[in-house]
């Protein structure tokens, strides 16, 4: 990693641009308060003598950058993709907005550490619902070391991301004025099977209790949350349609994280419901290939999601959604045939239509234009995900 003693700093970046030279790396003055941040639900958490991202409580996010290359590789992400054209701004809107970097002091007295300096994308909201979600059947990246591989191999294989190409990192939901927040163990959280996966999915669009385990989910805010044209899902098929076409980055062991405002649709408002994609140490240079290891978690992810938003009594049931300009939206899966069809419209006046088939292990994308033309595209799994339980 990059010396940070100086304020004259140059980071390697992996990407296809020249070395950044930052001058502007400069201790944080010392009038401004930070705080941990209590709507964190996964990644490291700062505590006395032990470094995590902290809050400045005006908007900002200050994230202490790993003392391996991962550091250097965030930023060097952050900074290409800050200054890229040709990442379309409706895209650019799911990343947090990137400040630079700061200098603070270290909770130990050992010093200063460099910072990233990140929009806080949940400054605000007061009780945030917040799901962390982990994209990708592999978490590792090509260029780690043998025992990294192994690592993550392992954990990979421990929790649901290797058969369901994404595991749960961590989540809050809001309850009610009485129960506050609940905000179970993360280890447990990231063990959980298929079926439980779906069932805490449920939970978090759900107005009755999400602590009482004897309770079954009632997904009274599934349409408020995560349909509609400006749903959850909605969002996450407009990142998948950018999945589909850009090579220029490698997600590795990158987030998404799904946020809304519960307390505001228990009184009748709207969720406000967002997502964001966070966490780049592991991004590489995707060298004009599509990042399959992610389109495939993220589709395993639009499945899941899709099929809450309909009754699963019946092999095919259709579910309108109704937006707030009085647009019909359908959705329809069958279930039966561990096959689910999303049918929205998109932002450009195109259907975009995802069609799965987990027991081929295969992903496919049809895509149809407003001239009815259709384009299919199939994805094998050997490089995306495989959602076989063998």
């Amino acid at each position: 990693m990059a010396d940070f003693k100086s304020n004259d700093i140059q980071l390697q970046s992996r990407f296809s641009h020249p070395p950044v030279v930052y001058d502007n790396l400069k201790e944080l003055s010392t009038h401004i308060m930070l705080k941990v941040p209590e709507h964190q639900v996964a990644g490291h958490e700062a505590r006395i003598g032990q470094l995590g991202p902290l809050i400045d409580g005006s908007g900002r996010f200050y994230k202490p950058l790993q003392d391996d290359d991962r550091g250097s590789k965030e930023v060097a992400f952050y900074t290409s993709f800050s200054s890229n054209t040709r990442v379309p701004d409706h895209v650019r809107k799911f990343f947090p907005v990137f400040h630079g970097t700061q200098l603070l002091k270290a909770p130990d007295g050992s010093g200063l550490v460099p910072h990233l300096v990140l929009e806080d994308v949940v400054s605000s909201r007061s009780l945030p619902t917040v799901m962390d979600i982990k994209i990708g059947s592999r978490t590792w990246y090509p260029e780690a070391s043998e025992d990294y591989i192994q690592r993550c191999f392992k954990k990979d294989r421990e929790t649901s991301s290797l058969y369901l190409g994404f595991r749960i990192s961590g989540l809050q939901i809001y309850g009610n004025e009485e129960s506050g927040l609940w905000k179970p163990e993360r280890k447990l959280v990231q063990k959980l099977n298929a079926d439980d996966v779906r069932v805490v999915l449920k939970k978090f669009v759900s107005s009755n209790s999400p602590a009482d385990l004897n309770l079954e989910p009632d997904c009274s805010f599934a349409s408020s949350v995560y349909g509609g044209s400006t749903g959850i899902l909605a969002q996450l098929l407009e990142l998948k349609a950018w999945f589909e076409d850009q090579t220029m980055y490698h997600l590795n062991s990158c987030s998404v994280l799904m946020v809304y405002e519960k307390e505001r649709v228990l009184k009748g408002g709207s969720s406000d419901a967002e997502v964001k994609l966070i966490d780049f140490p592991h991004v590489t240079e995707g060298k004009g290939i599509i990042d399959h290891n992610f389109l495939g978690g993220l589709c395993s992810l639009i499945k899941f999601i899709s099929e809450i938003l309909t009754s699963p009594d019946e092999c095919t049931t259709k579910v309108c959604l109704q937006d707030s300009d009085k647009n019909n939206k359908e959705i329809l899966t069958s279930p039966d045939d561990c096959t689910a069809k999303v049918c929205l419209p998109d932002f450009d006046k195109n259907n975009k239509e995802i069609l799965t088939s987990p027991d081929e292990c295969t992903t496919k994308v049809c895509l149809q234009d407003s001239d009815k033309n259709n384009n299919c595209t199939e994805n094998g799994t050997n490089e995306g995900i495989n959602i076989s339980n063998t």
